[in-house]
């Protein structure tokens, strides 16, 4: 077993459509902080959107690949079927009446696990969550709360609760999640919860079992892949051998912000492992994260190319006085 254990997640990646749309929900409606602007490695001629916390910690990221006129997936087994964020307990009613006023319809309130849940859709039909959690609280809020976001401090998203697994057998999913030093803590229903011991607010899995769940298809609206944290380089190449002798596994991949190996779970969902290191203020200012278009190296030479190619994006920057400004991005 590796020396350093996997402490939750690093960053949920899912495909959306219009880019400013998306860039709009997640920026003005949740109040995330828009993270880092950049491309798709595998294709540049489309972005790659990361949204989190102020700092763009892991743990807060959710990112994008937004393709123009991308058809609507489906959800099915071998597939996450909701990305669940934490808010504090008495946030709750806060957000109940801020997707009301900005039109977002709340498709169910409800407890789980002793906890309240708000559940709706992005405007690609991407499953999201509002888990009142009392861990939230331990969060320094204006660490957690993006500079240029409307939502107050004290309400505002603390990252990730979790993610939910959608799979038609549990056992095979369970054997790969534990070879990652979850374990089982709790069941409801259909539901069964893992968890590891480490960052309180990124560490839950849960797994719903249905057996009959035809299979899902990728398109907007649906999770692309779920990352996992990996502290650095030498302790990711540990991991590298103890998923590779039961599980197929990719070579390291330099992403720039941090290193990755993909794998995908005996259910079908896409795994990654990603480092925490070098973090998104390696090639900007954390003042100005998401601001500028960033490229990988390779790519620096057709820079200009690549920046007249891609859909033009406003990002509106909100301030707390009720005033704002927009920049082009």
């Amino acid at each position: 077993m590796a020396t350093k254990p996997i402490v939750g997640l690093h960053h949920v990646t899912a495909i959306a459509s219009d880019p400013q749309r998306n860039l709009d929900f997640y920026t003005q409606v949740l109040g995330l902080r828009f993270v880092k602007k950049t491309v798709n490695f595998d294709d540049p001629g489309t972005y790659h959107f990361y949204f989190g916390d102020d700092a763009g910690k892991p743990g807060t990221i959710l990112t994008f690949f937004p393709w123009p006129n991308a058809n609507r997936g489906t959800l099915g087994a071998g597939e996450v079927s909701h990305t669940a964020f934490s808010v504090p307990v008495s946030a709750i009613e806060y957000w109940e009446q801020r997707l009301e006023a900005n039109d977002v319809r709340i498709e169910a309130k409800h407890e789980r696990f002793g906890k309240v849940v708000l559940e709706f859709s992005d405007p690609d039909g991407m499953k999201i969550e509002l888990v009142g959690n009392a861990e939230a609280a331990a969060v320094e809020s204006a660490f957690a709360n993006p500079r240029f976001a409307d939502v107050p401090d004290e309400v505002a998203v603390r990252g990730f609760y979790g993610v939910t697994l959608l799979e038609r057998n549990l056992a095979p999913t369970e054997s790969a999640l534990k070879l990652m030093g979850y374990s089982k803590v709790a069941e409801e229903g259909r539901r069964v919860r893992f968890e590891v011991a480490g960052d309180a607010l990124a560490h839950r899995i849960d797994v719903v079992v249905d057996p009959a769940a035809p299979r899902g298809r990728m398109g907007a609206g649906t999770v692309h892949h779920v990352a996992f944290r990996s502290e650095d380089y030498a302790d990711q190449k540990e991991w590298l051998k103890v998923i590779s002798e039961s599980l197929g596994v990719s070579p390291v991949m330099d992403r720039d912000y941090f290193r990755s190996i993909y794998y995908r779970e005996p259910g079908g969902v896409l795994f990654e492992l990603a480092t925490d290191i070098p973090g998104f203020a390696v090639d900007e200012p954390l003042e100005s994260l998401g601001e500028a278009l960033r490229v990988p190296a390779w790519l620096q030479p057709h820079y200009d190319q690549i920046d007249k190619a891609l859909t033009p994006i406003t990002l509106h920057k909100a301030v707390k006085a009720e005033a704002k400004e927009e920049v082009q991005a």
